[in-house]
């Protein structure tokens, strides 16, 4: 199998098998999400669209963020810790962030598409290899460490081999560490912020927590998440 790495900038031309990785935050949320019950969930580009297709549809919930915290209006942020414990039986979701969903909706070309993270690794994994595909494009979505260590973890298992999930994992972990130490990355948050973020971090390098890949699919209404067993 050939697999071919693109970014944010580039995912738009790629056909085919698709993978847009979000591990930190956007696709281990969605995971935990379908976990908890979710039906689905519709990932958009921006706030105003999330906000006008819950107008249209009341009984949904929506989630995301912008830098990093939730937007006015959205029940809850980007956050899987929040969601965890939740029981979201049935319930349809619509989700924003500044890189998962936005990859999503930009790889128009794609004939299979999936988000990618750890938690479900395996799984998306098993899933792809049973389409029997001659290549797969691992979109990484966010410049910092935690996206290409997912897709190189990823990409070593499509091609048959037994990582140790250990390293991927330190590298992941020190990405999003960097996000609320000082430094260059940074990102300012309020306490309560950070707080959920250490939450949130445990459950993004919690490989293989669940046994479903999250595959989207075009609809009349837009892309849909769902979880698919595999």
């Amino acid at each position: 199998m050939r697999i071919d790495i693109a970014t944010l900038e580039t995912c738009a031309e790629a056909r085919g098998v698709v993978v847009v990785i979000d591990v930190i935050r956007a696709f281990t949320t969605a995971a935990v999400a379908l976990a908890a019950g979710a039906r689905e969930i519709v990932p958009v580009s921006t706030v105003d669209e999330a906000l006008r297709l819950r107008a249209r549809w009341p009984e949904t919930l929506v989630m995301g963020e912008v830098g990093g915290l939730p937007p006015a209006g959205f029940d809850f942020g980007n956050s899987p810790s929040a969601l965890v414990n939740l029981d979201l039986g049935g319930r349809r979701l619509i989700q924003r962030t500044g890189a998962g969903t936005q990859g999503l909706v930009r790889s128009r070309q794609a004939e299979v598409l999936f988000g990618g993270n750890l938690v479900c690794a395996a799984a998306t994994v098993r899933a792809i290899r049973a389409l029997g595909a001659p290549a797969v494009t691992l979109v990484c979505t966010d410049w910092h460490d935690e996206d290409p260590a997912c897709a190189e973890y990823l990409a070593a298992s499509l091609r048959g081999e037994t990582p140790d999930p250990a390293p991927y994992l330190a590298r992941v972990r020190a990405a999003g560490l960097a996000r609320v130490r000082p430094g260059p990355d940074d990102q300012g948050w309020p306490a309560w912020a950070v707080q959920q973020f250490m939450a949130d971090l445990d459950l993004c390098v919690a490989v293989d927590r669940f046994d479903f890949a999250l595959r989207a699919r075009r609809r009349a209404e837009g892309l849909a998440l769902t979880a698919e067993p595999a």
